[in-house]
Parts: C-alpha cells; structure tokens; sequence
C-alpha cells in the first residue's frame, strides 16, 4: 500500500511540474524594452514638397541628387549616430563619445536644414505679406535687405555653409545670419528662409557661378511658407516673453 501510495505522488508530482513548464512555455515571452527616443535611429527622409521639374533655373537632376544624396544621406547618417550612441556607456572613451556627438550635431543640423531650404523652394519669387514689412523695417527697405542676403551668400562662394534669415526669439527681430559646416548659428534663432550654399547645391547646373545660383534661388523662394514660419516663430517669441 505504501509503495502505491507514493508512486501516486509521484505521478500527481511529475504532472504538475509538465503542466508548469507548459504554462512557462504557452506564456508570451515579454517584449524587449523600447529604445528610447535620443537612441531611436528612426528618422525619416521627407519627399521634396514641390515638383522639382517645375522649378526656374535649377534642374531636376540638380534638385533630385541634392535631395537624394545630401539631404538623404545626412538622415541616414544621423540614424546611424544615434545607434551608436545607444551603445554608449559611462565607461565610453570621451574622444569616441565626443566625436559621436559632434557628428551628430553635424546631421542633425543638415537635416534641419535641408528640410527648410527645401521647403522655401517652389514659390514664384515674389515676396509679399508681413515678411516684407518686418524686413523692411529692420533693413530700411526690402530691397536693402534683398541686396544683404545675396551679397552674404556670394561671400560663401566656392565654399560652405549656409545662409539663414533668422527671426531672433530672444529680441523678436529678424537677422540675415552665416553659417558654416552645419554647426554654426544663432542660438535662439528660428529660420525663416534658408539658402544652401555648399556646391553641391548648384555646381551641376552651374559650375562654380555661384552668383546665377543665388538668381534662380530668388526666382523660386515660397514666400507663403516663409510668412507661415515668421507666425508661429512671433507667437513663440510671444510666448516666451509671457
């Protein structure tokens, strides 16, 4: 009788152990947690807003490498950053973190950008609205302004970087500002109209005639996109004055 006894054990013991490990087994494994959004790598490369065969003195191939190459590489590259960074740790050599962030200051910067510059292309050239009243009154004329902003983008000719018409969220003015190797730029400016000056912009159609590349920008500046960001950069300025 004992010997059956235990046996009865046994068994009730060995299936409850198999139906554990089922339960264990059935159970959905938990997922691993989410990369945390600094670390994420998920940029996305935004199409070009405008039909690029449309556009008055720059070509579609022009446009279409400058969007694909430039613009798009600087995303990627960003991604990649990002990734790396998120191997990081407290024990990282400061030169390898150091030269992780300086890149990523550099792509994310030229995404920036790039999203602007190309966002203020596919107007008709023709300014209008409180844009040309706020820089008329900070340059004393429009056409003072106009002059500034292409004299400013031919001194970077044969060079790089870009040239920014910031409004300044610190005094509420506008400023027509330099900026070189993505890095470069006022601290609490937001863009309003952002003309890229490195030759990859304008060397396909024009060689090294940086000035006929400043004339087919202006031909082709989106006046309404650059009035929409000076409303919501005054109302951020608002705001921040309280």
């Amino acid at each position: 009788m004992t010997g059956i006894a235990l046996s009865g054990v046994a068994l009730v013991s060995t299936a409850g152990a198999v139906a554990r490990a089922r339960t264990r087994e059935d159970k959905p494994a938990s997922p691993p947690p989410a990369t945390p959004s600094a670390f994420a790598g998920t940029h996305a490369i935004a199409p070009l807003p405008f039909n690029p065969a449309k556009l008055k003195g720059l070509s579609e191939k022009l446009l279409r490498s400058h969007h694909e190459n430039n613009y798009g590489g600087a995303v990627k590259n960003l991604n990649k950053v990002e990734e790396e960074l998120a191997r990081t740790t407290k024990d990282t050599p400061g030169f390898l973190l150091g030269g992780l962030k300086e890149r990523e200051l550099t792509f994310t910067n030229s995404m920036i950008l790039h999203e602007a510059y190309f966002g203020n292309l596919g107007g008709d050239g023709k300014a209008s609205g409180p844009i040309q009243k706020l820089l008329a009154g900070a340059y004393g004329d429009f056409g003072r302004w106009e002059e500034h902003f292409r004299a400013t983008g031919a001194s970077l000719a044969g060079g790089s970087g870009w040239i920014i018409l910031d409004y300044n969220l610190a005094s509420g003015e506008p400023r027509t500002s330099w900026s070189g190797n993505h890095t470069q730029a006022v601290a609490s400016g937001v863009p309003l109209l952002v003309m890229d000056m490195y030759e990859h912009a304008y060397a396909l159609d024009y060689g090294a005639a940086a000035a006929k590349y400043i004339d087919a920008f202006f031909q082709n500046i989106q006046w309404d996109e650059v009035n929409r960001r000076l409303e919501r950069a005054q109302k951020a300025h608002a705001a921040l004055k309280g």
